[in-house]
């Protein structure tokens, strides 16, 4: 008799989150834009499968004037819409693997240092300060410059200014569970530390990372941005940022050119802050409990 009451409640516990997620309204808003925007990602050759930066018309068509370029053309004659959908690939190729490579090197050197302590969390600590006080931006620019306007030297330079917070965090969180009695009791009975951390300490730390990562991702769109606007970004694809870098001389007479891609950003940004704080409020296991 006592196992229908254990097991029944164990199944609709697992999709909570999932639940408390979709109560945020913010959130709910803020996936279907994302989920618009990888559409746009995964369609583009479909609907564009001619090169995006090729000349296709005369410069400068406004928006809705001509149904064969509904978002016009630029200075030189590109059609935007193609620019816009083929640059929602570089732009989330760029935020999600910034994202993944910062989450990867911030986990291993908070887990690192929480877990070893002693001088390897002094050492660990002083790198990630050291770090910090480098400005983001300069810093972002100076690996580009160096290794090249290339994808991955993009993704090399965000990944590095961007693990500092979520090592910080997992130092925090590793500290707060390494001396409960559940851990202990792993390492009595002989339960080897790797395992003892990816089965046991990890999966209750992940959470809180999860929802710093995903507000990585709207930091690393943002440095894409900047550096395509800056004329640094891969002159090979097609990007937001450089969009709007490219229309900034013909913002008085076409600002269409800068307010079209301009939007796109913001609205991404938008977006995933928005799933952030949703993560947050679901991931939050006393908010959650709360509601």
């Amino acid at each position: 008799m006592s196992v229908l009451p254990l097991t029944q409640p164990t199944a609709p516990l697992r999709f909570s989150w999932l639940k408390q997620f979709c109560r945020h309204a913010g959130a709910v808003f803020g996936a279907i834009i994302v989920l618009i925007i990888i559409f746009a990602a995964i369609t583009a050759n479909w609907f564009y499968p001619t090169d995006p930066l090729r000349i296709v018309a005369i410069p400068e068509i406004w928006p809705f004037t001509d149904w064969r370029y509904p978002l016009g053309t630029d200075s030189m004659g590109r059609d935007i819409t193609a620019l816009i959908v083929h640059g929602a690939r570089a732009t989330l190729l760029i935020g999600l693997s910034s994202s993944l490579a910062a989450t990867l090197i911030g986990v291993t050197v908070g887990a690192s240092a929480a877990w070893f302590g002693g001088w390897i969390d002094e050492v660990l600590m002083r790198i990630t300060e050291l770090f910090q006080v480098i400005p983001n931006i300069v810093f972002v620019l100076t690996v580009v410059s160096v290794l090249g306007p290339q994808m991955i030297n993009v993704i090399i330079a965000v990944g590095l200014v961007s693990w500092q917070p979520i090592a910080r965090l997992t130092r925090a969180e590793f500290l707060s569970f390494k001396e409960r009695e559940f851990i202990l009791a792993c390492r009595a009975s002989g339960m080897s530390a790797f395992q003892t951390v990816t089965r046991e300490i990890l999966p209750n730390v992940m959470p809180p990372v999860i929802v710093l990562a995903s507000l990585v991702v709207a930091g690393a769109i943002l440095y894409e941005s900047v550096i395509s606007f800056l004329g640094l970004g891969d002159p090979n694809l097609a990007s937001w940022g450089r969009l709007v870098g490219e229309g900034r001389t013909l913002i008085r007479s076409s600002y269409y050119i800068c307010a079209i891609p301009g939007v796109a950003i913001m609205l991404a940004v938008l977006a995933l802050n928005l799933i952030g704080d949703g993560l947050n409020d679901a991931l939050n296991p006393k908010l959650r409990e709360r509601s």
